[in-house]
């Protein structure tokens, strides 16, 4: 660590509670730790429900748009591909130059969030660490003038002094644009969130691309989620379903348990009407259906005004009920084994 006298160090904070249940319901605790908000109207910054466009083309952006507008979702998200090769420190994120290995397009950006503002829906791109600390200060501006509404950081740096203070610089850069954040992979929570609340999530979850059984969901639940927001990436039509030893029962129930204001839903699905994909590249992905079911995902919100954990055994059990305004909605799921079990709604009026 190298810091000018004087200085402060974190906080370090030890969470005691009767049960996991207590540790969940006050979890506020990290978020308090922080400094209050540094931004002055926050009325820009919109929490809400994304689907990726897995085909990464204009039209299949298009079909995006229309499906998430009919099904009260918000955003739709463009990953990896888009302006080349994540990984290749040449890729240039100030144009948008297709990855081959994942589509043959074409995309039009600016037509694509043309259309989605038609529709009141926003944009999220995706952006590997190594061209953000390259080249922040010159995307910025340029998405701005694209008409982005966030950014999904990639690969961030972890753990050490100089990848936090990167971290946190981005994310007050980011606000000064006015665009809302994830940052995936391994980036877990320290509460900055509550300085900079365009910071909606982040990932540092073993979640959904991980095919992980509900047992360890289960663990992640009352472990990870002390420290706040999680993006899980729920996936509902893909094989990593059955491959998890969960139902999609358990699928809908993970936007109430594992709380997330952005909540990305039908990871490695794509909409109806978005281009078959027949060329062999990375992305084939499962038709979202009509089944009658789905409608819990068009109705569930991603932020709370309560919650209360009714059931709670890590790696066993967690029922969990949160309220937003009047309406109360309710999550289970459970480990390795089936179970019943009486829940008592006594905390109705």
């Amino acid at each position: 660590m190298h810091k000018k006298l004087p200085f402060q160090s974190p906080w370090r904070v030890v969470m005691m509670a009767k049960n996991e249940g207590e540790l969940l319901e006050n979890n506020y605790l990290i978020q308090n730790l922080n400094d209050p908000s540094a931004i002055a109207d926050e009325s820009w910054i919109k929490p809400g429900k994304v689907l990726r466009e897995t085909t990464l083309t204009t039209q299949g952006a298009y079909a995006a748009i229309d499906f998430v507008a009919e099904h009260n979702m918000q955003y739709i998200m463009f990953d990896a591909g888009w302006y080349g090769d994540e990984m290749k420190n040449s890729s240039d994120a100030t144009t948008v130059t297709l990855d081959p290995k994942r589509s043959k397009g074409p995309l039009d950006m600016e037509a694509v969030t043309a259309y989605g503002k038609e529709k009141g829906i926003g944009l999220i791109l995706y952006i590997n660490r190594r061209a953000l600390e390259k080249q922040i200060d010159e995307v910025l501006p340029l998405l701005k003038k694209w008409g982005v509404a966030g950014i999904k950081y990639g690969f961030v740096r972890v753990g050490d002094q100089d990848a936090t203070a990167w971290m946190h610089e981005a994310v007050k850069k980011t606000a000064q644009y006015e665009m809302i954040i994830d940052v995936h992979d391994e980036y877990r929570p320290t509460g900055f969130s509550r300085t900079y609340p365009n910071f909606l999530t982040q990932e540092g979850i073993r979640g959904d691309e991980e095919s992980v059984p509900n047992a360890h969901t289960l663990i992640s639940m009352f472990t990870r989620t002390l420290a706040g927001a999680s993006d899980n990436t729920v996936c509902y039509y893909s094989s990593r379903v059955n491959t998890m030893g969960g139902s999609h029962a358990s699928q809908l129930a993970k936007t109430v348990c594992i709380f997330s204001p952005l909540q990305f839903l039908y990871w490695y699905d794509k909409a109806p009407l978005a281009p078959v994909k027949e060329d062999g590249l990375w992305g084939d992905t499962k038709t979202i259906g009509n089944e009658p079911e789905l409608e819990f995902f068009d109705s569930v919100p991603t932020t709370w005004d309560e919650t209360k954990v009714l059931e709670a055994e890590i790696g066993e059990i967690g029922v969990i009920a949160r309220r937003k305004g009047n309406d109360w909605y309710i999550g289970g799921i459970n480990g390795g084994s089936g179970t019943k079990r009486v829940v008592r709604f006594f905390f109705f009026r």
